[in-house]
């Protein structure tokens, strides 16, 4: 992931499904509180293929990230069976780990905690305020949308930095 990534067209386009596939997830938990096993597949397939076309060596770098890739599924898997975190959002974000180094990971945690946290404050305020009107329909925090926007934010944030590296290279 480095100033050389935008040289390889096979990489950038990669980069650029992933936004695609995420922008999808975000629209269609929005709409239907769903993120459709097929697209976080997809993902997550799409994951080793990026990593030949980054050049990632089997040992360590493949293994750091499959590794990463379980231990995001064992901690979603626990926020799940305590109705912290969607069964959707748990697959969506395992296979976006699987494409993040550790520390770019963590970065994109800490985005998508601060972007879940202002997305929650958004629909507990509507819901008190539908519930003041007497409404029965209450919304669920499509958290698919803060994991999409952090991983675009990250995406965007990795192709900036590789670019910048290249324009001091030259």
């Amino acid at each position: 992931m480095g100033a050389s990534m935008l040289d390889d067209p096979i990489t950038y386009a990669l980069l650029a499904a992933l936004a695609i596939a995420l922008v999808w997830a975000a629209f269609t938990d929005i709409k239907s509180r769903r993120i459709a096993n097929w697209l976080n597949g997809a993902i997550a397939i799409g994951a080793p293929v990026y990593w030949y076309a980054s050049g990632l060596s089997l040992w360590p770098d493949v293994a750091i990230q499959i590794g990463l890739g379980l231990l995001v599924f064992a901690v979603g898997s626990i926020l799940f069976a305590m109705r912290q975190m969607g069964g959707g959002d748990v697959k969506l974000l395992t296979a976006l780990a699987l494409w993040m180094t550790p520390l770019v990971l963590l970065k994109l945690v800490i985005i998508m905690a601060l972007l879940g946290g202002v997305l929650t404050l958004v629909v507990g305020i509507r819901n008190v305020m539908i519930r003041r009107k007497k409404e029965k329909t209450r919304w669920a925090v499509p958290y698919g949308v803060a994991i999409s926007a952090a991983g675009l934010w990250t995406i965007s944030n990795l192709t900036m930095n590789a670019a910048a590296a290249a324009a001091v290279a030259q």
